[in-house]
């Protein structure tokens, strides 16, 4: 259901996300943001969690995708949650067919629960090797035993040298892999250039994702991000089938929250050409996520 918006300033507004206006150019129908989560302060954070948030709902966001023109969306079960899926599962209810979600599991998950997963639209699960907690990378082979019947990926999100010292291991995956956040690649500028060389080697296998979600995590070029630039566009020469864009709201890591609309606006800079943003926006998350056209 569609939330009614008021007229004037506040009709332009989204919480968790600066500005007013929307972005620079016109988002094709069916636009998906690939990399967004949900917080519900009702209900508590795992034991430890590194990071927390106040309550970003699902009509939160929903003001949001309006303000953007997104139709689609794919909650991502953050590490603050756990492998505590209520919030996600709600999110999901109330967002309804337009939005798919990513879940974390243990190897010893009850079938009964996958399958309950797989009925709300859960499509992924996710390992968070930076914000540590519920996953790590002993279970990567035991999970993916456990997805690979469901027809579900593995998302990751990686330090760099995690992502170095494991890229032989996701590559021999039966599953496809999707890294988070530009694969943290301006992360630790020592090692861009190794990193970037792998995220080609794995885009190479045909079974990897990338999402251009969260430049802030990436790079610390901000606003405009321009160390990202050249390995961005390098990418979608090469591999424009195999990438995907996502907003991250609400921002966890953020203490000072971006405006939504100049991170979408960035696709305007990479990918001028209208037919190759629909590509990144409609077209890719269709296959990775299962919408039907």
């Amino acid at each position: 259901m569609s939330i009614p918006m008021e007229s004037g300033q506040d009709a332009l507004a989204a919480p968790h996300s600066a500005g007013r206006g929307g972005p620079d150019f016109e988002v094709p129908k069916g636009a998906c943001d690939c990399h967004m989560h949900l917080f519900d302060t009702r209900l508590p954070f795992a034991a430890g969690a590194p990071l927390v948030h106040g309550d970003a709902s699902g009509d939160d966001y929903r003001r949001l995708q309006q303000r953007l023109g997104l139709t689609r969306n794919v909650i991502v079960q953050p590490s603050s949650y756990g492998r505590d899926h209520r919030v996600l599962l709600a999110g999901l209810r109330a967002l309804g067919p337009a939005a798919r979600g990513i879940a974390v599991i243990a190897p010893d998950v009850p079938e009964e629960e996958l399958s309950a997963l797989q009925a709300a639209g859960v499509v992924g699960v996710r390992f968070n090797l930076v914000q540590h907690g519920a996953t790590d990378d002993s279970m990567l082979e035991a999970v993916t035993r456990r997805i690979q019947h469901l027809g579900w990926h593995i998302q990751l999100h990686l330090h760099t040298r995690d992502l170095l010292r494991l890229a032989s291991r996701l590559a021999a995956l039966p599953v496809p892999i999707v890294l988070d956040h530009f694969a943290r690649v301006n992360a630790d500028t020592a090692l861009a250039s190794q990193v970037a060389e792998q995220v080609e080697r794995l885009l190479d296998t045909g079974r990897a994702w990338l999402k251009l979600s969260a430049p802030y995590i990436a790079s610390l070029d901000a606003p405009a991000y321009a160390n990202l630039d050249a390995f961005v566009q390098k990418l979608l020469q090469r591999h424009p089938d195999r990438l995907v864009w996502g907003s991250d709201w609400p921002h966890v890591t953020e203490a000072d929250k971006p405006d939504d609309a100049q991170l979408l606006s960035l696709l305007a800079l990479w990918a001028p050409d209208e037919d190759l943003r629909k590509r990144l926006l409609v077209d890719n998350p269709q296959r990775l996520y299962g919408f039907r056209s």
